[in-house]
């Protein structure tokens, strides 16, 4: 059997046997464990490994319960496992902390960590998942965990804010669901290596799903509310990799069958132009940090539906922009959570300014956080240039009638670099308020600066050579 099935199951055992461990004991078995399929992953990177690991021979239209090995699935994986191991360091002190407001003990740390533990291994197991069943099974494990993270251990109105975020990813999943029955049945198979095409029905009802769980500009209320209430730990998974999950199920539905991103092209193009800038300028508006970080999500998933329709170099960017913005958020929200545990609750940004004085290990790595938002020296560059070459690419033959297209696009990115700088002058520079300097865990800066290093290594080969390599192997097309 591959060394990544291996690798997959090693995060399950450890999220069995974490809540029978001391809180330290339960997060360094834990985080570790996530490491252990990173190393894998990272390695089926550089060879390109590209295979289907078949895990039960079921009879159709079920078809084979497979694991889809390829580059575009090692490079989220490894992605995934990355952030839920630092995340999962992180955790350690700032659960206890938050345990200690709700007036729990440690002992509630057994509940939360296999909880957390599940959450992180569902979304590592949907990125290989080569059968439309098993992604969903896994897809829902995912927003059910997450779901109870929010309603146990949340801020505010939890379980309010854990009832709305269920409801829309749910219908969100149901819609999903429906769409992957239609395809299976037509296709009479839900493996995905036996799917020739997806009718406009089945892909409609996909794409909506994933759109209200991306999510675009109309969906997105209920984003703002899951990410700034949940616990940070959760807000570091939940907005960098499991939003951006559903851009890569629309990928991966894309390969098989493309026929309604090509039809609905402009369509899809303009409305994910207006969602971007709409959240990008809400930014400006916000007075809570982690409300604020929520809308440069919306943001910047509307980056990944933009790429999505621009061939086979926006699909490229689709990637590399999944990469860089789980890198950069999860960095932004382990910062924003560390100023959070240190000052008991700050997060109004009315009462920051000039916290580089009093936290200069955080506020240097929000500063890497940043730069992978506004694609600044981390592989967020590389991003924003393939979805660039794809509208050349698409558009080409009739560049200058595209011009407003060109242009609306290149102001996104610059919107995305004004409110990153707008955000770090409001919270770490100017005139510092009257605080005092805290003792600041090396738990909840390490993990950040650790993100951060990969992020910008990734624009340096030999790394930026083998992922590139990789994705066009899977993805087509010349670079």
């Amino acid at each position: 059997m591959n060394l990544l099935v291996y690798s997959l199951i090693v995060p399950v055992i450890a999220s069995l046997v974490a809540p029978s461990l001391s809180p330290k004991k339960a997060t360094h078995i834990v985080s570790l464990s996530f490491l252990v399929p990173f190393v894998v992953a990272f390695a089926g990177l550089f060879t390109m490994d590209k295979q289907n690991i078949i895990l039960a021979e079921l009879s159709r239209p079920i078809g084979d319960f497979y694991l889809l090995i390829d580059p575009i699935s090692n490079a989220i994986g490894l992605t995934v496992c990355l952030v839920s191991a630092m995340v999962g360091y992180y955790s350690l002190p700032y659960m206890l902390h938050r345990f200690e407001e709700m007036g729990y003990g440690e002992s509630e740390y057994r509940k939360y960590i296999i909880i957390y533990g599940f959450y992180a291994v569902s979304m590592l197991w949907l990125v290989y998942s080569g059968n439309f069943v098993l992604l969903y099974i896994f897809l829902e494990i995912s927003l059910i965990t997450s779901f109870l993270l929010i309603y146990l251990y949340g801020y505010g109105n939890r379980r309010w804010v854990a009832v709305l975020y269920f409801i829309w990813t749910n219908v969100a999943g149901v819609l999903t669901l429906i769409g992957f029955i239609i395809a299976g049945l037509d296709n009479s198979s839900f493996a995905i290596k036996d799917i020739s095409f997806i009718s406009f029905t089945a892909w409609l009802l996909i794409f909506i799903g994933m759109l209200i769980k991306l999510p675009g500009l109309g969906p997105h209320i209920w984003l703002p509310w899951a990410h700034a209430e949940a616990p940070t730990p959760v807000s570091a998974l939940l907005s960098p990799l499991t939003v951006g999950l559903a851009g890569y199920i629309l990928l991966r539905v894309y390969l098989i069958d493309p026929s309604f991103i090509s039809t609905y092209r402009d369509i899809i193009l303009v409305y994910a132009i207006i969602s971007s800038i709409y959240a990008g300028f809400a930014v400006f508006k916000q007075t809570d940090y982690k409300r604020l970080l929520a809308y440069s999500t919306v943001s910047q998933m509307g980056y990944i539906l933009i790429g999505l329709c621009l061939g086979t170099y926006g699909l490229i960017g689709v990637v590399i922009q999944y990469m860089s913005h789980a890198f950069g958020k999860s960095i932004l929200f382990m910062g924003a959570g560390g100023i959070i545990a240190v000052y008991h609750g700050l997060r109004d940004l009315r009462k920051m300014g000039g916290l580089h004085e009093y936290v200069p290990s955080i506020s240097n790595a929000t500063l890497m956080g940043f730069m992978n938002l506004g694609g600044i020296l981390t592989i967020g560059m590389f991003g924003e240039f393939f979805i660039l070459r794809g509208i050349v690419d698409v558009f080409g033959s009739n560049l200058m009638s595209e011009l407003p297209l060109i242009v609306a696009v290149v102001f996104i990115f610059i919107l995305s670099g004004w409110y990153s700088f707008y955000t770090l002058k409001r919270v770490f520079y100017g005139l510092p308020k009257e605080m005092s300097r805290p003792k600041v865990s090396r738990y909840l800066d390490v993990p950040l600066y650790m993100i951060g290093i990969l992020s910008i290594l990734f624009i340096f080969p030999p790394l930026v050579t083998v992922l590139l390599n990789g994705l066009k192997a899977v993805i087509g097309g010349g670079i």
